[in-house]
């Protein structure tokens, strides 16, 4: 049996969509969370490009966030059921990075990691990354037609943005009232159920 251990944060971040997946996955792995200060003492030289997230897979450690979901995502099946649609993922993928490149110093104040004005960063930053990305997304979820990004069904950016809808949720007013299309992807009502940050049942609705 493969172990699996996750390197990341305490925080959800980027480690969380590959949770989720392991989770889907019913493997038993190991997930260390590490406090900063921990991070920087211990493990920041053990890892290949001093940062986390890192998926350990029998001891050979797999660096980056987006390398680890789409590693899991073909061994679960959640890759997309052909080559053009695993593509359309991939791509769906990347506007996230992008997504959250441009939105980075808003989410900083907003989850108090840094200092700033975070009503008018949320105009600045927030409302028009929204306004770029997010009717693309309502695009994707309306030609598919099944309530996921793709035709095929759930893939591993549906876990990805379950993660990003329940975190803007709490940020940003009446979030589900602007953009009903996302309810079915977010963590209670659609991808993932359960409270519990720590304990995942998955169900496909």
């Amino acid at each position: 049996m493969v172990k699996y251990t996750l390197h990341y944060f305490a925080p959800r971040g980027g480690g969380e969509c590959t949770r989720l997946l392991l989770a889907y996955g019913g493997e038993d792995f190991v997930d260390k969370r590490y406090t900063q200060e921990e991070f920087k003492e211990k493990a920041k030289k053990s890892m290949p490009f001093g940062q986390v997230p890192v998926l350990e897979v029998d001891g050979k450690m797999l660096p980056q966030s987006f390398a680890i979901n789409r590693y899991l995502a073909r061994k679960y099946g959640l890759a997309g059921k052909d080559d053009f649609e695993q593509a359309t993922v991939d791509a769906i993928g990347d506007s996230i990075k992008d997504f959250f490149n441009e939105t980075r110093e808003w989410l900083m104040v907003a989850y108090g990691f840094a200092p700033g004005d975070k009503d008018k960063l949320f105009k600045e930053k927030y409302t028009p990354a929204a306004e770029k990305y997010f009717p693309v997304i309502k695009k994707y979820i309306k030609i598919a037609g099944n309530g996921y990004l793709v035709k095929g069904g759930p893939t591993w950016v549906d876990f990805y943005f379950a993660e990003l809808f329940d975190t803007l949720d709490n940020f940003v007013p009446d979030f589900y009232k602007t953009y009903p299309e996302f309810k079915k992807l977010n963590r209670e009502e659609g991808v993932q159920i359960g409270i519990d940050r720590d304990t995942f049942v998955f169900m496909v609705i």
